[in-house]
C-alpha cells in the first residue's frame, strides 16, 4: 500500500532537486509534484552541514527504563516476590503487540500489581523485533510514568525472551 507524499516532504525534495547537477547531455526532469509545491512551503536555504543539522529536527531517543533494584531482582529470581501478571506477545506483529502491551500494563497498574512479566520471545535479532521494541515502548508515553523499572528476565522466567517490569503505585 502506497502512502501519499506530505507537502513538507515535497518541499524538501524540491530543495534537494535544486542542488542536483545533471549528467552531461541530460536534463533534470521537473515532476508535477515538485511544480505543485508553493514557494512559501519551502524551508529556508541553509549552507553546510551545520545548516542541515539546524534544518532537520533530530530528537534523541528516550533512555530505556531503569533496571530493577538489585535486591528486588534477587527476590524475584528466587521466587520470594511473586510475579502478579504475565502477557505473552509471541506471534503478534509490532502493530498488534504495542496496544496489547499498553492495555496489559494499564490494567495491571489499575489492579495494583507491582511486578509483571512481559514475554516477547527472542526473535531473529535486531531492533525491529518485539524484544528490541518493548523497552522502547515502555519508555514512551503513556507507559513511562507507570514504569519503575525494566530488566531482562532470569532464565527460569524466559531469559532473553522476557522482561520483568516493575510498576509504580497509583496515588
Amino acid at each position: 500500500m502506497k502512502r501519499t507524499t506530505r507537502p513538507e516532504e515535497l518541499a524538501l525534495w524540491a530543495r534537494v532537486a535544486e542542488t542536483v547537477k545533471p549528467l552531461p547531455g541530460r536534463k533534470v526532469p521537473k515532476t508535477a509534484a515538485a511544480k505543485a509545491v508553493v514557494g512559501d512551503a519551502l524551508p529556508p536555504k541553509l549552507e553546510g552541514r551545520a545548516a542541515l543539522a539546524r534544518a532537520v529536527k533530530v530528537t534523541k531517543p528516550k533512555p530505556p527504563p531503569e533496571p530493577l533494584e538489585p535486591n528486588r531482582s534477587r527476590r524475584v529470581v528466587k521466587e520470594r516476590e511473586a510475579i502478579a501478571g504475565r502477557v505473552d506477545l509471541h506471534g503478534l506483529t509490532l502493530e498488534r503487540a504495542r496496544p496489547a502491551l499498553e492495555s496489559f500494563i494499564l490494567s495491571a497498574v489499575e489492579r495494583g500489581d507491582r511486578l509483571v512479566l512481559v514475554i516477547t520471545g527472542k526473535g531473529s535479532g535486531g531492533r525491529e523485533t518485539l524484544r528490541g521494541m518493548t523497552p522502547l515502548w515502555l519508555s514512551q508515553p503513556p507507559l513511562r510514568t507507570l514504569i519503575a523499572g525494566v530488566q531482562q528476565a532470569d532464565r527460569k522466567h524466559g531469559g532473553d525472551g522476557a522482561f520483568y517490569v516493575a510498576l509504580k503505585k497509583l496515588r
